[in-house]
């Protein structure tokens, strides 16, 4: 097959390049479109081997919290949280790092770095004596040492760190691989997108299954033994990728154009706005793809609109006086997709039971299989990873094709309509939460047991319906701040998707607070020291409200929301 190219003119462009030498044209050759999903498997290698280590230990965290370092349940809940919102949000130091200076490659190296070492910490805190919880003696105790507790948490939070380069910059990366400009491969990207799910999906699954069950039978150690191992591993592997990647080299921080739109909109806020778009201004040599004007938020359009004496020939404009009609387009994506990112966040918040109350609750049930196999608590949430993996593939390989026949759009529905599905499936699996801890309170307070006889498999429905939610929402979030944003910024794009997620973590621990404090003062607290003294069907009765309201308010925000629109290359200028 014909390799395709591209002109070394456009190598600081929209289109991406290999390491490839020029040819006797001076052209740079780029791969077949097989070779983008060659390079989209290394991509995903490592993705898998993060999502393992993340997933094991935010899905058994909250028990290492109350068992080995006897914490409360309010204490280990907020700790969970606060350790997955930060990881969550690092995200966003990495992504402008990422775009603006060190470029997406070289960020994933350094942050892989820290991520192993922090892996290499936790490992070490299970087996040199004195930094295991007890210190040298091995037995049980009711308080961890100062240096175990140290040791622990700067393990913890580097792998946030760790995340916050990896986790944007990888996505956005292996996304990066398909050229836009081609049919067939952004119909791939967005297959991409679902499959890259699809590999979350298995981290997922092996860490709550198999390494959970590893942590509690085997030992802790064991188990971030195998991660640190399995991360170095496929670091090594995304390294030997390098030749076929295609890069893109960092032009500054993405943040300034949009300042620069600001002020010039400021400083233009007096002009009467123009009958015709002729008096618009556009660069002459674009080197990013042009953007159609759209007609929200017309205020910034005066930041583009040329005064007489404005341009001169040989002479460019200040861009703080007279942007580009583009980067007002760009400007106005980042406008419009702040009140998506927030109304997203109650969603967020409801994933996050999953990784802590939900876990809770699978702790004090009957997780017995046949006569003796007892399923680690955490192993409970692969229904959730199985549901999602089921969903995208539905949605990927059926779903999407007849969508794609009976509206004639490339993507099938928008990308906002697919989130929307999401949070409905959010609201009902709450209430289906409600119910079901409901019932495992009135069993709790009839049997009077530490282990009930009430079966873990209870939990399925919630499960498996937040498991589907997330096929659709989490995927669509995704699409939308990679898509949605300018082409400049889309490691920060996916870095605000994965902030969602984290700030709904410090949001959650804000509504335990909260709620706990206020129906204390009414009677008793929602949130007691262990489950069977906490009212936590209640709360998720409060979370489906309170996304039954949001969605409400998402609806009106989508219901006419306008698309990026973007024209390609074009050498001609207003």
């Amino acid at each position: 097959m014909a390799l395709e190219v591209v002109q070394k003119d456009d190598v600081e462009g929209a289109k991406w390049v290999c390491d490839s030498s020029l040819d006797h044209k001076g052209r740079l050759p780029l791969r077949s479109s097989t070779g983008t999903w060659k390079a989209s498997f290394f991509i995903i290698a490592i993705e898998l081997s993060e999502r393992l280590s993340y997933f094991s230990m935010a899905a058994n965290l909250i028990t290492y919290l109350t068992k080995v370092m006897h914490q409360d349940l309010t204490t280990a809940a907020k700790n969970v949280n606060c350790w997955a919102g930060v990881t969550t949000s690092m995200p966003l130091l990495g992504a402008f790092i990422a775009d603006a200076y060190a470029g997406r490659y070289l960020m994933i190296m350094l942050s892989s770095s820290i991520y192993i070492a922090g892996l290499m910490i936790l490992t070490m805190t299970q087996f040199i004596p004195p930094m295991k919880p007890c210190g040298v003696s091995d037995g049980n105790c009711v308080h961890p040492t100062s240096v175990h507790k140290f040791a622990f948490f700067t393990a913890m939070y580097c792998l946030s760190l760790g995340t916050g380069g990896i986790k944007p910059s990888l996505e956005s990366f292996g996304a990066d691989q398909f050229d836009d400009d081609d049919s067939q491969e952004r119909k791939g990207k967005m297959s991409y997108f679902n499959w890259w799910n699809a590999a979350l999906c298995g981290g997922l699954v092996l860490g709550v299954t198999i390494m959970a069950y590893v942590q509690d039978n085997f030992g802790w150690g064991t188990g971030d033994l195998i991660l640190t191992i399995a991360m170095l591993v496929t670091t090594i592997v995304f390294y030997l990728g390098k030749p076929f990647y295609r890069y893109r080299m960092p032009k500054g921080s993405p943040l300034t154009p949009l300042v620069q739109v600001v002020v010039a909109a400021l400083r233009k806020r007096k002009l009467p706005y123009p009958l015709t778009h002729d008096s618009f201004y556009e660069s002459e040599n674009p080197q990013t793809r042009l953007l159609s004007h759209t007609t929200r938020l017309r205020c910034l359009d005066k930041a583009c609109i040329v005064m007489e004496n404005e341009i001169s020939e040989g002479r460019k404009p200040s861009p703080w006086k007279l942007t580009t009609l583009t980067k007002v387009e760009e400007t106005k994506l980042i406008v419009n997709a702040i009140p998506i990112w927030l109304t997203s966040l109650l969603f967020g918040v409801c994933v996050a039971q999953g990784g802590t109350f939900y876990v809770k609750q699978s702790s004090t049930m009957n997780r017995k299989i046949g006569k003796s196999f007892v399923i680690p608590p955490a192993s409970i949430h692969a229904i959730s990873a199985f549901a999602m993996l089921f969903t995208v593939i539905c949605y990927d390989k059926i779903i999407t094709p007849i969508l794609r026949n009976v509206t004639g759009k490339e993507r099938g529905i928008p990308i906002l309509q697919r989130v929307g599905i999401g949070m409905v499936f959010s609201i009902v699996g709450m209430v289906i939460a409600a119910l079901v801890e409901k019932q495992r309170l009135i069993v709790a307070e009839k049997e009077q047991t530490r282990v009930l006889s009430m079966s873990v498999f209870w939990l399925t429905p919630q499960y498996f319906i937040q498991g589907t939610g997330d096929a659709f929402t989490l995927v669509g979030l995704q699409e939308y701040f990679y898509e949605q944003v300018p082409d400049s910024m889309r490691s920060i794009g996916i870095a605000l998707y994965s902030s969602v997620l984290g700030v709904a973590n410090f949001y959650s621990s804000f509504l335990i607070v909260v709620v706990g404090r206020v129906t204390g003062k009414f009677g008793s607290s929602w949130f007691g020291k262990d489950l069977n003294s906490s009212r936590l069907d209640k709360f998720y009765w409060l979370l489906a409200a309170m996304n039954g309201l949001n969605f409400s308010v998402y609806y009106l925000l989508t219901r006419k929301y306008s698309y990026k629109n973007a024209q390609g290359k074009v050498a001609s200028s207003k």
